[in-house]
């Protein structure tokens, strides 16, 4: 098996501040708390001699390298985010940062917020703006009707409320 990966569209370069600052917090805790940890620990674990059949060693090169990985992501993530601090003029529409609550046919109703594709999380109700609900969203007013594509086929939602939260 090969490991090429067909390139793939880059995702929108959009946070909130309140997503970079996490962003932020994780790089900071990666490279000061957790990779000197880590590298103690592995240091440790080379002391003891035979390296190739210690498994404290090995676990620790293997996390060493994961921590490595994640801090050049975000390093060279967080240089082309563009934090979006400013509230849109227009607050009748829905544009990224805008919470937004929608009914279905059926009366079955959601919110979420509209986020940059790095601080989705769908424990707090936030959705990419790249996801195929967000793009539909976009621009809408309330009482709009929103057509989404899905497995089961295409769903029709109503936008009933639109907010913004003040920065």
């Amino acid at each position: 098996m090969s490991r090429y990966r067909p390139r793939q569209k880059p995702s929108s370069p959009y946070i909130t501040n309140e997503g970079a600052l996490k962003l932020r917090k994780e790089l900071q805790y990666l490279w000061m708390e957790k990779r000197p940890e880590v590298t103690q620990a592995v240091s440790e674990a080379a002391a003891q001699g035979d390296r190739s059949e210690n498994a404290e060693y090995i676990y620790g090169k293997k996390q060493l390298r994961a921590i490595d990985s994640r801090v050049r992501f975000l390093r060279k993530r967080l240089d082309v985010l563009q934090v979006i601090e400013a509230l849109p003029k227009e607050r009748d529409k829905i544009f990224f940062g805008a919470w937004v609550s929608i009914e279905d046919e059926q009366g079955d109703e959601k919110r979420f917020r509209i986020v940059g594709p790095d601080e989705f999380d769908s424990s707090t109700d936030y959705i990419s703006m790249d996801s195929p609900m967000a793009k539909a969203l976009l621009g809408k007013q309330l009482d709009d009707e929103i057509f989404v594509e899905t497995p089961k086929g295409t769903k029709i939602w109503f936008v009933t409320k639109i907010q913004y939260k003040e920065i």
